[in-house]
């Protein structure tokens, strides 16, 4: 019969939610210390459809296409409005907020960016990460409120998802704390965040 000690020798104290790293390399956006201002992430998840095909009464499951879900990160909003600022600025070039244009042409995919989410081990290392192309689609609002007293604002931004890649134990080698770290072009590295720009 399996003893405690047994359960904690498999368990091995499970994975902690709060241990995350999320890197975004956007195509014309520079963020500032998105390494402690991430609040929460999710690892993406996809859906793999089906097709019944009916037969002398009976339904045959055949796999369909896969669906990915949308992306969302939480993000705590910095005095200087910087990182709502640039996330904004992304989806300005991708379609203004004042005209039905863009900065882009129609043979363009360059506002695609890369993600990755990444789960780490209690000692800082790198479990897994997911790997994603993305196109931003919502920032969400942020309420204004003034009976709310002891809180900081913070904001939801929304990816879609054309596809993800999986690396496992281990992911790309670095060690990172929990939140993002943004590059642009190439990088500037900056204490624990990495940040990037072109001109």
């Amino acid at each position: 019969m399996p003893t405690i000690s047994d359960f904690a020798a498999k368990f091995k104290g499970g994975v902690r939610p709060n241990l995350f790293r999320v890197t975004i390399n956007s195509p014309s956006a520079i963020f500032t210390d998105l390494d402690f201002l991430c609040k929460a992430a999710t690892i993406p998840d996809s859906t793999i459809g089906k097709v019944e095909v009916p037969y002398r009464g009976r339904k045959l499951q055949v796999p369909g296409d896969r669906v990915f879900s949308d992306w969302e990160i939480t993000v705590l909003n910095d005095v200087d409005w910087q990182n709502r600022s640039q996330m904004e600025a992304w989806l300005g070039k991708i379609q203004a907020h004042s005209a039905n244009y863009s900065d882009y042409g129609s043979n363009d995919i360059s506002y695609y960016g890369m993600a990755s989410v990444s789960q780490l081990d209690r000692q800082n290392n790198i479990i897994r990460t997911y790997r994603m192309e993305v196109l931003p689609t919502t920032v969400a609002a942020i309420t204004l409120d003034a009976d709310v007293n002891d809180s900081v604002e913070e904001f939801t931004c929304t990816f879609a998802v054309n596809y993800y890649t999986i690396d496992s134990q281990g992911g790309d080698g670095s060690q990172g704390g929990s939140g993002i770290d943004i590059s642009v072009g190439g990088n500037i590295k900056i204490g624990p965040v990495q940040v990037g720009f072109n001109f």
